[in-house]
């Protein structure tokens, strides 16, 4: 069945990497069924060739040398039997191919499909349609750039330059299903266009097709498991897409501690905002009680726009390190490194976030303290962006981007602890728990102060005996979902995110 794939889902989808979704295929493969998989999935690619163009008159189909290709092969002769021209750039070869695609070309040379010379390149409009079906998942473990013949990269760009929707066929060439970077030898396209782009993922979806440059290379994303549920419960995930938590009515009989407290520890001298704004958002995104500390001694103890914050001392803030939940490091300069044994020594839930990570990076002797923290029944998130993610595993921005996810979950591991990796396609992992990859949120988050309301809004969220995985789940969706829903006739800024209000 053929589903679309919401943004703003409620339904968290599994997902496959590379080796999973070759084993369920496999799996599918060896149970004879009619009609065959690929004529399922050529048939699947050219319904939805017709949904997303329904205006076209031509298609261009491109179809590598493997059972991608095939489908392909099968799309476009059901497309010419619908009555539309269509021109088709086959890479492979009728004396090396497998049964199923060799029976696609046979059918397809007896339909009215064009074969195209490799000059041949048509000229469409932007109703007419592009099929990707080059490479699909059969590109996976081609490192090298010298192994991909010539024709193939050309007709890519050719491909990429017209003004026609275009649907790829399981993934877009040269994306890596699993960590949603571009392969060797490969680039993100030089211009894109969200809504005319749309993937066709087949028996599964990808976690690259989510994260990283998953989002703009996949565009609008569809899922048909071509009926291999049997095959597909055989496999687990290797993560999940994260949904909207069920809304939660509050009791009543309810009083200001009935909901907790929330400490927010930063806001060093020149920057103070930061830490205002992780206090904001947690005062007005369910904390009962929303606590700020200033490393600025010199700040005021009231802020005109936010009276219902309240500013602690010291000496307070030390009393309320072991009874709140502790937000630490918005803003925090090097001063937080004197706060930071405390926190890890004596909050019983801590959001670590920027400066805090980057004195944990610094400093084994606190990055021994973090991973104890869960044997004495105290909990940890942190909130790195890619770069804070390379400090603290000693490695570089780059290459925490070329695998998201490895990162998180090696860093969950090493620190014990749940991380949130920030950016498109945020990555939440906790050690022993299965991966969540976040599909809220746009570019507009990418702004100073709005990973700050994050940290701020994953503390308001932060109830006692709540498992840290589900809190940093429930606020990083809420979070990017606050950005989908923003009007665009209104600049967002990290301040009116902080006191936004998610919509039912």
């Amino acid at each position: 069945m053929l589903h679309r794939i919401p943004w703003h889902t409620s339904t968290s989808y599994p997902l496959w990497g590379g080796s999973a979704s070759r084993a369920i295929e496999t799996a599918a493969l060896a149970i004879p069924r009619q009609p065959s998989l690929m004529e399922r999935a050529g048939q699947s690619v050219a319904r939805l060739a017709q949904a997303i163009a329904p205006f076209a008159r031509q298609a261009w189909v491109l179809c590598g040398p493997g059972n991608n290709g095939g489908d392909g092969l099968v799309a476009a002769r059901h497309l010419a039997d619908s009555g539309w021209q269509v021109g088709v750039h086959w890479l492979g070869s009728a004396d090396h191919c497998s049964s199923d695609t060799h029976a696609a070309w046979q059918a397809a040379c007896a339909s009215s499909v064009q074969w195209l010379r490799p000059e041949q390149i048509p000229t469409l409009t932007p109703e007419d349609i592009v099929i990707d079906a080059l490479l699909g998942l059969g590109q996976q473990g081609r490192q090298s750039p010298h192994t991909r013949p010539s024709p193939l990269l050309h007709l890519l760009q050719q491909s990429r330059a017209c003004p026609a929707h275009v649907l790829a066929v399981d993934l877009p060439t040269g994306l890596d299903a699993d960590h949603g970077s571009w392969l060797e030898g490969f680039a993100p396209p030089t211009h894109c266009t969200p809504n005319s782009r749309h993937t066709l993922s087949l028996l599964t979806l990808k976690p690259g097709m989510f994260t990283a440059h998953g989002r703009d290379a996949c565009g609008n994303i569809w899922w048909n498991d071509l009926g291999c549920t049997e095959q597909l419960a055989a496999q687990p995930p290797c993560a999940w897409l994260n949904a909207r938590s069920p809304a939660h009515q509050r009791a009543h009989n309810s009083h200001k501690g009935s909901f907790g407290d929330v400490l927010v520890i930063g806001g060093a001298p020149g920057m103070t905002g930061a830490a205002l704004l992780a206090a904001s958002a947690a005062l007005h995104h369910g904390a009962g009680r929303s606590l700020l500390h200033l490393l600025d001694r010199t700040a005021p103890g009231l802020h005109a726009a936010l009276p219902d914050l309240m500013f602690a001392s010291v000496e307070t803030a030390q009393q309320l390190l072991r009874k709140t939940s502790v937000v630490a490091g918005c803003g925090g300069g090097t001063a937080m490194a004197q706060w930071l044994p405390a926190v890890l020594a004596q909050a019983p839930r801590a959001v670590l976030d920027a400066d805090a990570l980057n004195a944990l990076a610094e400093n084994p002797d606190l990055q021994s303290a973090l991973k104890s923290r869960a044997e004495h029944g105290q909990h940890t998130i942190l909130t790195p962006h890619p770069l804070e993610a390379a400090r603290l595993l000693q490695t570089s921005t780059a290459q925490i981007q070329s695998a998201r996810r490895s990162a998180a979950q090696t860093l969950a591991q090493q620190l014990n602890c749940t991380i949130v990796l920030k950016g498109s396609g945020s990555i939440i992992a906790s050690p022993g728990q299965t991966p969540h990859i976040n599909p809220t949120g746009n570019a507009r988050l990418a702004i100073g102060g709005t990973g700050d309301v994050l940290a701020g809004l994953i503390g308001a969220h932060w109830r006692h005996g709540a498992p840290p995985h589900q809190i940093a789940c429930q606020a990083v969706w809420e979070h990017g979902a606050l950005a989908d829903q923003w009007p665009t006739t209104q600049p967002l800024t990290a301040s009116a995110l902080a006191t936004a209000l998610l919509q039912p």
